[in-house]
């Protein structure tokens, strides 16, 4: 990657972040009505005025869960990995453990609870990579994703829509190499595991 850093000696990022911070919301909201509700999910439709001054609807889905992953790595840099059929696309999906975490729990709970659901892994360091929005233009879901070591043998326990899933271990180097080949394609484990290959020396000296 480029370093632009002297090409950019002069700008002034604080008056760069007072602007990012203040900006105005140009969409007026006229009225929220609801069209589906389930345990997971609202879906409303919105009557607005957009940016452009024009009337107009916008479809938004409501989670009702924040979306949690996580990545676990051994002493010897492995990784695990879960793969399932996703029933929306009606594909295969290699991912990072993940799960919904209901917006009254601690995230790390859930972390913990989902990784030893999914792999069998109890993890005793659990750390906060990074906050995502992994679909902004129709959801507000919000997505953590959190780095597990210190790691131990526990017991899986599948819910039903997930006996299918296929777990796999593996070096990280390798799937950062999965991700990069179009092998893992879900957001929110690109996002975790490109982040923590650029930041790797952050978590592991």
């Amino acid at each position: 990657m480029t370093d632009n850093r002297e090409d950019v000696v002069h700008r002034d990022d604080t008056q760069n972040t007072e602007n990012e911070n203040t900006h105005t919301n140009p969409w007026k909201t006229l009225s929220t009505q609801p069209v589906y509700n389930n345990a997971w999910i609202k879906v409303e439709e919105h009557q607005v005025i957009n940016p452009g001054g024009s009337n107009g609807i916008y479809g938004k889905v409501c989670f009702k869960n924040q979306a949690v992953g996580i990545i676990p790595i051994d002493e010897d840099g492995n990784t695990w990995i879960v793969g399932q059929h996703r029933y929306t696309l009606n594909e295969w999906s290699w991912e990072i453990p993940m799960g919904g975490s209901p917006k009254k729990e601690d995230k790390i709970k859930t972390a913990k609870r989902e990784l030893e659901e999914e792999t069998g892994l109890v993890s005793e360091a659990i750390v906060e990579l990074l906050h995502i929005h992994p679909s902004n233009s129709i959801t507000d879901e919000q997505g953590y994703v959190y780095l597990a070591t210190q790691l131990s043998e526990g017991v899986q326990a599948l819910e039903d829509t997930e006996k299918d899933i296929q777990v796999k271990k593996l070096p990280f180097t390798e799937v950062v190499e999965m991700a990069k080949n179009a092998e893992i394609t879900d957001a929110i484990s690109m996002a975790g595991i490109f982040y923590l290959a650029l930041n790797w020396k952050q978590y592991f000296k």
